[in-house]
């Protein structure tokens, strides 16, 4: 049995659509808990197949595609937790209002934007609000910059690259994708195994990922927020909120009230599934990928989560950058542009909780799924139980939070209470994770720090 069938069985898929392109046998579906997940058809998935799924093709992993593309640059250097690098930043863009529209700094969309208008590409994929209603986002191809705009912001939502890689195919042009480190992966390994892809697609610019949500996390965010659940219609998952830090950001929330069309605007940090910790209708696959930095992208960006930049509400990008082309892009257009250099630990700093999880617990993760004799994708950080207690019990019961999340969604679907219902389904599991990530000798402690510095008058 190849990999792939393993990674579709064992629910290990992340939805990409790499496969279903180079092996029409195979269908991309929205499963009944709202992910995108890869189907097989009568036959066995393809050798191509195989090869292009980022978590069935363990000897291509991230850093021996990374070394590939990036490894012989002149003055290039590698770091564990961020992967290849030429210079790292903090910054945001000055010019024409991209940092406003942006989730943060802006820099995805003006380096997407700058590659249009200086003609390197002709077209950009990446994903914007879909054109069909079933769904809120989809991958898209925008060959202006006012097209490019409508893509503005981070989605957390579930897409596909199947009907893009298509077009490619059938559309001469050069193009940028942007994506999310598995997406970025897959579309490497794509590039592979099929020619026209590899010469048509020219940059990739990647999304710094904490994980990948199924539609029940936007669905929750709007039922919360007063909106029917059948009347929901779209999320701007970023909203930035006048006078706070970037961390406290908000949601808007659009649909039908009453049988009239509403904008609702509420702070995430008054609805109950937006704590990222927690994991709420976060993908499986998710739990199995130690990719955080997109480590395959020419360039990288994310949120300065650091204090000294969280503070402006305005937002600032970490900037990994990876490929000759984009250092000299970043050069020429630099008075568009607010960077400060910054080192691969800062960068690393920014994003260290998603990268304990992604490292510290998949190597937990792994181990488990070993002990119980169950078959896991193979990922470079190895197999351990060597951690402390308390982190494998929060890591145990993130498992579980995830979970039931999805059991709490569908309880709340068919309850006359709705999210009521989903947050008392949650209660109890929540109560144990909290417990286990703050156990009662590290309450004390800390209390034991604080009385010590009151005394000390520190």
């Amino acid at each position: 049995m190849k990999d792939i069938s393993r990674v579709m069985e064992g629910g290990y898929c992340i939805g990409c659509g790499a496969c279903p392109f180079v092996d029409p046998s195979i269908s991309m579906v929205m499963d009944d808990d709202g992910k995108y997940q890869a189907k097989p058809g009568a036959s066995e998935p393809s050798a191509k197949a195989n090869a292009c799924c980022p978590f069935a093709n363990a000897q291509l992993n991230e850093d021996v595609l990374g070394k590939r593309l990036f490894g012989s640059i002149d003055g290039i250097q590698h770091n564990s937790a961020i992967g290849y690098y030429l210079e790292n930043y903090a910054g945001y863009v000055t010019a024409d209002g991209y940092r406003d529209r942006g989730s943060s700094g802006g820099m995805v969309s003006w380096l997407a934007a700058k590659l249009l208008e200086i003609g390197k590409v002709d077209a950009v994929l990446h994903v914007k609000p879909a054109k069909d209603e079933s769904v809120m986002y989809e991958y898209r191809v925008s060959t202006s910059v006012e097209e490019l705009k409508e893509g503005a912001k981070s989605k957390y939502y579930p897409i596909e690259l199947s009907e893009v890689l298509q077009y490619v195919a059938e559309h001469d042009g050069r193009y940028a994708v942007i994506g999310i480190p598995c997406f970025i992966k897959a579309m490497r390994l794509v590039e592979q195994e099929d020619e026209v892809i590899a010469a048509r697609v020219r940059y990739h610019l990647g999304l710094v990922c904490g994980h990948l949500k199924s539609t029940f996390f936007a669905l929750s965010e709007a039922w919360e927020s007063g909106i029917p659940l059948q009347d929901i219609r779209m999320v701007d998952f970023r909203y930035k909120l006048p006078g706070r830090k970037a961390t406290d950001y908000g949601i808007q929330a659009t649909g039908v009230v009453d049988g009239k069309t509403v904008t609702v605007t509420k702070p995430t940090r008054e609805l109950s599934t937006t704590n990222w910790g927690y994991g709420y209708f976060k993908y499986n696959a998710c739990e199995y990928c130690d990719d955080v930095l997109a480590e395959t992208a020419d360039i990288t960006c994310g949120d300065a989560w650091l204090p000294q930049y969280a503070k402006d509400g305005q937002g600032t990008n970490v900037v990994v950058v990876r490929s000759l082309e984009m250092k000299e892009l970043l050069e020429h257009f630099a008075d568009e542009i607010h960077l400060e250099a910054i080192s691969a630990d800062v960068v690393a700093q920014s994003q260290g909780s998603g990268l304990r999880h992604r490292r510290e617990g998949t190597s937990y993760r792994l181990y488990l799924k070993d002990q119980a004799g169950e078959w896991r994708p193979t990922k470079r950080v190895k197999p351990s139980n060597r951690i402390p207690h308390w982190r494998k019990a929060v890591y145990k019961e993130r498992l579980e939070l995830v979970r039931q999340s999805f059991i709490g969604f569908h309880l709340a679907e068919h309850s006359p209470q709705g999210m009521q219902a989903f947050n008392e389904h949650m209660a109890p599991y929540l109560k144990r994770y909290k417990r286990a990530d703050n156990p009662w000798y590290r309450r004390v402690g800390k209390k034991a720090k604080q009385l010590v510095r009151r005394v000390l008058g520190k």
